[in-house]
């Protein structure tokens, strides 16, 4: 036997030795970016608890729902944009130090405007963790030579699949247990376990250029966060109630977005790279992917769980019971996808499930049986699961490298964008309740944006069969 039959392939190894994609490296990174969705959940545990003990109303203590939605939205991608300049590493322990002090901050609120400033520092904080994970797993797939981690993006799926299923029940088991203070507190072990593994697992950045406060003004583009800001914030409040929409945000929207347009091209260091968007048709089909499946997603997962509570006449534990099999199936389609590194495939099977979910919703009637919603929520677990990896994975193939963070800012942005316009389309459908005729009416809503996925999947030649290297 020759020496080169001999010869086998090294594993690749992390920077200092052992694997590159190990629980120390990753594990912060899942915990950091489940921290915004499952702060997004809690509070709605707590709502009731809050308004009474500042005599606030239900639409009053329900702004500490849109504050962080609202928050999010804007700083996801500028979060990645302070990746890009000061480190990944710096900003996703920053963020986690903000979340400590918002933790601290509504646990201890003397007033109801401590909680909006909470909030507002929760959803702020969280956001710092996702898009400079993705840089972090880049960076080091990059050193390693591992090409596309398709486990570990599959991690991350899986991760938001489960706070789905915890977020609820650990709001409910704190607020019952010490009250609705508890919510704002938790954050605190949670930001101190997330900050000592970091500094336990994750490299340390390179040193950082000194620059002028100039030069720093410029890369950090603070006019295209401010107009990327506000033409976030006019969109969502639009979005946010079609019911009665408040047309002359329409215009204002337009407005702002061409000016962020024009601004961004012409800036040296943009926030959003338009002219790489503008070439990159691929990763902008994404975005826009990704939005409408998160508002096919949202719509039904928001639009069940309200009819089976008010027309059904079922109880919100046993809401919970009936949409276990969507996070159940969620997860384990997510880990069999996401091993096999299978991109085109599952979104193409996202929009099918979607189709089948809207054409059962279609005949189900609040004297339907169990096993009949059982069914339903399968099969949208088999969409939410399909989606998860695959739209992700997308991303990450098809971002430029050294603009992974801001690119996966903005692509949390875009589900926000769907997750909030979801609550405009389930309010015209129902309008003040959840009727049988309102359900079959978001059936319809669900099943074109399904057809809309799987169109928008077979007819795009770019998306890979499979995440490769």
């Amino acid at each position: 036997m020759s020496a080169a039959s001999r010869t086998t392939t090294t594993p690749p190894q992390a920077p200092g030795g052992g694997r590159p994609f190990g629980a120390r490296f990753v594990s912060p990174l899942l915990l950091g970016s489940t921290l915004n969705p499952i702060n997004s959940s809690m509070i709605a545990t707590g709502l009731v608890g809050i308004g009474l003990d500042f005599h606030k109303g239900a639409g009053t203590t329900a702004s500490l729902i849109s504050v962080l939605y609202l928050c999010s939205a804007i700083a996801q991608p500028t979060m990645g944009k302070l990746a890009t300049i000061l480190g990944a590493r710096r900003v996703f322990v920053g963020g986690v130090a903000i979340l400590l002090l918002a933790g601290v901050v509504g646990a201890a609120a003397p007033a109801f405007g401590f909680l909006v400033v909470s909030r507002a520092l929760i959803g702020i904080g969280t956001s710092a963790a996702y898009p400079t994970a993705m840089a972090l797993v880049r960076r080091r797939a990059d050193e390693t030579g591992t090409g596309v981690p398709s486990r570990v993006l599959g991690n991350f799926s899986i991760a938001s699949q489960v706070t789905i299923v915890v977020g609820l029940p650990l709001g409910g088991l704190l607020a019952g247990a010490w009250g609705w203070r508890a919510l704002f507190l938790v954050n605190v072990p949670l930001a101190l376990v997330t900050l000592v593994a970091t500094f336990a697992g994750v490299a340390p950045d390179e040193p950082v250029a000194k620059r002028s406060r100039a030069s720093l003004f410029t890369a950090v583009d603070v006019p295209g966060i401010v107009l990327f800001s506000a033409t976030v914030v006019g969109l969502l409040l639009f979005l946010s109630d079609l019911t009665s929409p408040v047309w002359w945000l329409a215009p204002v929207v337009v407005l702002l977005g061409a000016a962020l347009t024009v601004w961004e091209r012409r800036t040296e260091r943009p926030l959003i790279d338009v002219r790489m968007l503008g070439r990159n048709r691929r990763l902008l089909r994404t975005y826009i992917r990704q939005a409408v499946v998160a508002l096919g997603t949202y719509t039904a997962l928001y639009g069940l769980s309200q009819w089976m509570e008010e027309s059904a006449g079922y109880s919100a534990s046993q809401v919970g019971l009936i949409m276990l099999p969507l996070s159940g199936i969620s997860i384990v389609v997510a880990r069999l996808v996401s091993g096999r590194g299978w991109v085109r495939t599952p979104l193409v099977l996202t929009g099918a499930s979607l189709v089948a979910t809207g054409a059962v919703m279609l005949f189900v009637t609040h004297a339907s049986p169990v096993p009949v919603l059982l069914g339903m929520s399968a099969l949208f677990g088999l969409a939410n699961g399909f989606s998860g990896f695959a739209n992700q994975a997308a991303l990450y193939v098809q971002a430029p490298a050294d603009e992974i963070a801001v690119a996966s800012g903005l692509y949390r942005t875009f589900s926000y964008v769907g997750a909030i316009f979801s609550s405009s389309l389930i309010a015209i459908a129902f309008g003040r309740t959840a009727t049988d005729s309102g359900l079959h009416e978001v059936s319809y809503v669900i099943a074109g944006l399904g057809v809309l996925v799987l169109l928008m999947s077979v007819l795009d030649r770019a998306i890979p069969a499979r995440a490769g290297r």
